[in-house]
């Protein structure tokens, strides 16, 4: 089996890797092209796995159509997992072009691929609780309206919604997860856990003394990554292509 993963050097790229790769998976990645290291997360999974050709690095970008329309013509894989995007909300109201560029033309791109390619290839798409907007307070799943708040939120349902289309009209086997935040060592440390527990550990250690952060208000159901990257593998295995929330709980902004 071969998969191709978009965002494979964030967290959820990490322990996806990690999964398929000891299903015996070949796994091939798009990284972006940058004049400082940026494989820090999945740099052991590179080292346990060198000489084996079962991990290979690409370069490439959401925002280039025709490198990624022709690497997945040329790797022809099975399975096809988008991780990839700006998905940092509150930077998504600073550089909404960009963010919005990444959530659409990306997964576009590749539904367009896997048609003109090969249909039969499966392709799982993240969309996020962010969708939602968190007006209600209340819990949500598959079914709860969505009410997008932000650039960012407003990338992701048309992503969401444009895979639905590829699926109905193609007969793609294209689904959409619907990702409640999931948190884990590897998580980036411009996001609240990983502030947090940088924060606790440079104040012990008196490199600083205080702690900020934004809204104190948000209410946010977690989970840990590594279960919900093998949910987006399950949902890739069943016979019928199908959406679902990963997490289902409360989001309330």
């Amino acid at each position: 089996m071969k998969a191709f993963i978009t965002g494979i050097t964030g967290q959820d790229g990490y322990y996806l890797s990690k999964l398929l790769l000891e299903k015996g998976y070949k796994v091939d990645g798009i990284i972006r092209r940058s004049s400082t290291f940026n494989t820090e997360r999945i740099d052991k999974l590179i080292s346990d796995y060198e000489g084996q050709e079962s991990l290979n690095l690409h370069y490439s970008d959401l925002l280039d159509p025709s490198s990624l329309s022709n690497l997945i013509e040329s790797i022809n894989p099975n399975e096809i997992y988008n991780l990839g995007a700006q998905s940092h909300v509150a930077v998504s109201f600073k550089n909404p072009l960009f963010t919005a560029q990444t959530s659409v033309v990306g997964p576009l791109t590749i539904l367009e691929a896997i048609k003109n390619v090969d249909t039969s290839i499966k392709f799982y798409q993240a969309s996020s609780s962010e969708m939602f907007g968190g007006v209600t307070g209340e819990f949500l799943n598959e079914n709860s309206l969505f009410e997008p708040k932000s650039p960012y939120a407003v990338g992701k349902v048309f992503a969401h919604e444009i895979t639905k289309v590829y699926r109905q009209s193609y007969g793609i086997h294209a689904v959409n997860g619907i990702l409640f935040n999931h948190e884990s060592p590897m998580r980036g440390e411009t996001f609240v856990t990983r502030k947090i527990t940088r924060a606790l550990a440079r104040i012990k250690l008196g490199i600083q003394k205080d702690l900020y952060l934004g809204n104190l208000n948000a209410l946010r159901d977690w989970g840990h990554a590594r279960d919900y990257v093998y949910a987006m593998w399950k949902m890739l295995q069943q016979k019928k292509p199908q959406d679902f929330v990963i997490g289902s709980g409360k989001l309330h902004s």
